[in-house]
């Protein structure tokens, strides 16, 4: 067995083995597995059936895993991203006044197109189109968002204040928990203890019990029936496809899958050193795209929360294998993954985006027509908590300074392009 998945995965060639390999995958699911539940309740909020869309969230993680470990072969999770559901249910559904159904459809059609982008030479003239300075401010911006999260979810950061002197409204308690873990966390990793960040997790759990985080009374609830799938998957409707609106939700929502995708595959092929993985990577994550319409969900992403099985040792698609079977398998267990606190999580997220941060040494700070489009990319990643929005101010922002210096001729007529397609959608979302 062990032979099969070296010749397949080749893990030799990639300096690993089956046993980093699922490791790795087990970190990813655990540091990414709270999806399930908020992205459900976001999709919810479009009027969709909660327990529908928590199987629709795990029914298209299984299969953006699985695509992308035995296709891209890379330790890249697929999973619904945060943001683009939120565009889905609040502006797409809510504001723009399509039905789920019609959302639903709008994900599929922007699938297909970034299919197209992402099998024809579309892709790589758009990859060579981004300079290089934006390309390690992506890394680095979603190593600053990685940060955030980690630090939200300890309770150490609440709305940009400082919950260890304020408290934060999630308690002392949890704050305590978390800076307890994370100094466990970092003296692991420092150390290089092997399987460092499982070993987190389990700590971490055992000192959010100390605490009273943990409720073990959630684990009697029951799992969900599995017949719910079936009341969002294939719910697609072409009822509206010839209204303007349809077509602005389609334009909008490919802008931000297929550019946010080049951003973050990019940056995690490149952080595992692999950079020829991002051709196959990038065709996998567009047909998991594309498939979320049709298991009934907001489309995934390749998340950032990655990174953490990376920096556990993965190295190939197996990774991702394993995160997708954990994901399959999560549908019985739910009641005993939310005993897992986010106090556990946190310092995971904290020391992972801490290592991406370090790409921001390969910037050239001389030349500000570089670096300042560079800075607004990492700075406004975290604030505006988009990853796609803060790609966009970066891509319009490099061109017009080129422009600006009389070096216009350095930027590619598809940046000059992008970066236009990315103004006319800010203009969209502000008339509508």
């Amino acid at each position: 067995m062990s032979n099969w998945m070296d010749r397949f995965f080749g893990l030799q060639m990639n300096e690993t083995t089956v046993k980093r390999e699922m490791s790795a995958g087990v970190i990813g699911f655990f540091t990414v597995v709270y999806i399930i539940a908020v992205n459900s309740l976001i999709l919810s909020e479009s009027g969709m059936p909660l327990e529908a869309a928590i199987i629709a969230t795990i029914a298209a993680s299984v299969f953006g895993c699985l695509v992308m470990g035995f296709w891209g072969n890379a330790p890249i999770l697929l999973v619904p991203g945060m943001g683009i559901n939120a565009l889905f249910s609040y502006t797409m559904v809510q504001s723009m006044g399509l039905s789920w159904p019609e959302a639903l459809t709008v994900v599929f059609v922007s699938g297909i197109i970034f299919v197209i982008i992402a099998f024809t030479r579309l892709a790589k003239m758009l990859s060579a189109a981004v300079p290089y300075s934006l390309k390690e401010a992506i890394t680095v911006g979603l190593g600053l968002f990685l940060m955030l999260i980690g630090l939200e979810k300890g309770g150490i950061v609440v709305n940009g204040s400082n919950s260890i002197l304020a408290l934060g409204s999630l308690g002392e308690a949890h704050v305590l928990a978390t800076v307890l873990t994370f100094v466990v966390a970092i003296v692991l990793f420092i150390r290089n203890v092997p399987g460092n960040f499982l070993i987190t997790i389990v700590l971490g759990t055992v000192i959010a019990s100390f605490f009273g985080l943990i409720d073990p009374s959630g684990m009697s609830g029951s799992g969900v029936e599995l017949s719910e799938a079936f009341a969002v998957f294939g719910a697609l409707t072409f009822d509206g496809i010839l209204s303007m609106t349809f077509w602005i939700a389609v334009f909008s929502l490919t802008m931000v899958i297929v550019f946010e995708n080049i951003g973050t595959v990019q940056g995690q092929v490149s952080f595992i050193e692999h950079p020829q993985k991002f051709g196959r990577a990038f065709q996998a994550t567009s047909v998991s795209a594309m498939a979320s319409g049709i298991f009934g969900t907001s489309p995934t992403v390749a998340s950032a929360e990655s990174a953490s099985a990376m920096a556990a040792g993965g190295r190939t698609g197996l990774t991702a294998v394993t995160t997708g079977l954990l994901f399959l398998v999560s549908v019985f267990f739910i009641p005993v993954i939310k005993l897992i606190p986010d106090s556990a999580i946190a310092p995971i997220l904290i020391i992972v985006g801490g290592l991406m941060l370090q790409n921001i040494r390969n910037l050239d700070m001389k030349d500000m027509s570089e670096s300042f489009p560079a800075l607004f990319i990492i700075a406004l990643i975290p604030f505006t908590y988009s990853i796609a929005d803060g790609i966009a101010i970066g891509f319009i922002l490099y061109p017009v300074l080129k422009i600006a210096i009389g070096k216009w001729r350095e930027v590619s007529m598809t940046l000059y392009i992008i970066a236009g397609l990315f103004l006319v959608n800010f203009v969209f979302h502000v008339i509508s």
